[in-house]
């Protein structure tokens, strides 16, 4: 039932993910799923949406906030909560022996938004994609099978969920400002003469700024393909398969410029097929093409 609940909420939430999960074996595939729904109800709590889609405003974000902890809290005791999402949190945790912290990581991120926290400088921004989605690299990577200690391979991990949510960040400027957020620090805006209460009057500086994100999330991107060779066959293809869909994200912000900005950015169906071919090589030479002693200077480090 749980993994019925999970299969139907990736369906609705992501398109993308769904598509790249189905590569996975079919016991990482149903727990990669069961993490999902709980990271996608909990982003629907905190956000007041169903499934992803227009955020609304929130008058108790506390309070939400307050919820997601206390059914998380006791998902991860072993505890019914009445909440498959939730539940289904509990069960994966324990099978996959997942640290608790990961998962609270997470929830530092929604408290932030809670907040209405905002970066000042760009190590904020990178803190805040790790709360937000490296977090979530690092449970997946213990679902596919990486030793909780391993963190050479859990920072490669971590690398893909920050190219993610920059490349989110980058193509949701405009949706984001809309809302009365703004994911870009403050010293980024102040260098490229952008007010803060004026964020979308100048669209050229401001697509120099998405295409700067860009940069970055090929950086972390191109560095999380140095952990694919600590993974089996098809955990890798399904990594690499989301990596180039995701990647084709930020890619194409910077490509369409000030455009990006007032049309929203997406893969097309066949762009994704295409990237799980793709990754289907990819993965045979991974290990070749991405050895692991690769460094990562100059890249955010999570603390540990």
């Amino acid at each position: 039932m749980l993994v019925a609940h999970a299969a139907q909420s990736i369906a609705r939430g992501s398109k993308s993910f769904a598509l790249a999960s189905k590569l996975f074996a079919p016991e990482t595939r149903e727990r990669a799923w069961l993490l999902y729904a709980w990271c996608r109800k909990c982003d629907d709590l905190a956000d007041g949406q169903d499934h992803g889609g227009t955020m609304s405003s929130v008058e108790d974000a506390q309070t939400r906030l307050a919820t997601i902890r206390t059914l998380t809290d006791a998902a991860l005791r072993g505890e019914a909560t009445g909440d498959p999402a939730f539940d289904g949190l509990g069960v994966v945790v324990a099978e996959c022996r997942i640290p608790h912290r990961f998962a609270y990581d997470l929830i530092d991120g929604f408290a932030l938004d809670a907040a209405e926290w905002r970066p000042q400088t760009e190590n904020d921004m990178l803190q805040y994609c790790y709360h937000v989605a490296g977090a979530v690299g690092l449970m997946m990577a213990v679902v596919m099978g990486v030793d909780p200690a391993d963190d050479a391979t859990l920072d490669r991990a971590c690398d893909l969920g920050l190219a993610f949510q920059l490349a989110n960040i980058a193509r949701d400027v405009a949706e984001d400002a809309g809302a009365g957020r703004c994911y870009l620090p403050q010293e980024w805006l102040a260098e490229a003469g952008i007010a803060p209460g004026a964020l979308m009057a100048d669209r050229a500086k401001l697509a120099a700024l998405q295409n700067r994100l860009a940069v970055k999330a090929a950086a972390y991107e191109a560095s999380a393909r140095h952990g694919t060779g600590a993974l089996g066959y098809r955990s890798a293809w399904a990594v690499l398969s989301a990596a180039g869909i995701y990647g084709d994200i930020a890619r194409e912000v910077a490509l369409r410029g000030e455009r990006a900005l007032s049309e929203r950015v997406f893969t097309t169906k066949a762009a994704k097929v295409g990237w799980v071919a793709k990754a289907a090589l990819q993965a045979r030479g991974r290990a070749r093409k991405w050895p692991a002693g690769v460094g990562r200077e100059g890249l955010w480090t999570r603390e540990r």
